[in-house]
């Protein structure tokens, strides 16, 4: 079993910056694929960011290329989300998940989500 822990969101105004970050636990946790998902009312889930298991390569998607950046600590199993100039339609749950596979399939473990709100 994988246990993430989210944290870091909350309320920022438009052109703010948070910090997320999701701790990893549990016997059988290794550096998987590792992301974020965003879930915004009325939008489709979006899988914002991701990163290798060495942190070697990372997918920002379109939509926040140049504004977030994720990275990953494996010595303290933490992986992270900087987000800058934020927007408010960057307001949504933002889901950490770990991937053995790569593929998001049915093994993938997920946080239980931390709730980020832009205002403009």
């Amino acid at each position: 079993q994988v246990h993430l822990q989210e944290s870091g969101g909350g309320l920022v105004q438009a052109g703010g910056s948070l910090r997320l970050s999701c701790v990893a636990s549990g016997p059988t946790f290794t550096p998987y694929t590792m992301g974020w998902l965003r879930q915004a009312p009325g939008k489709e889930r979006q899988v914002v960011a991701s990163i290798d298991r060495g942190g070697n390569f990372q997918y920002h998607a379109n939509s926040v290329k140049g504004r977030f950046r994720i990275s990953r600590d494996n010595a303290n199993n933490t992986l992270y989300l900087q987000m800058n100039s934020l927007k408010p339609e960057d307001t949504g749950v933002y889901y950490c998940y770990a991937d053995p596979t790569a593929t998001l399939a049915v093994d993938t473990y997920w946080g239980q989500g931390t709730q980020v709100t832009v205002s403009s």
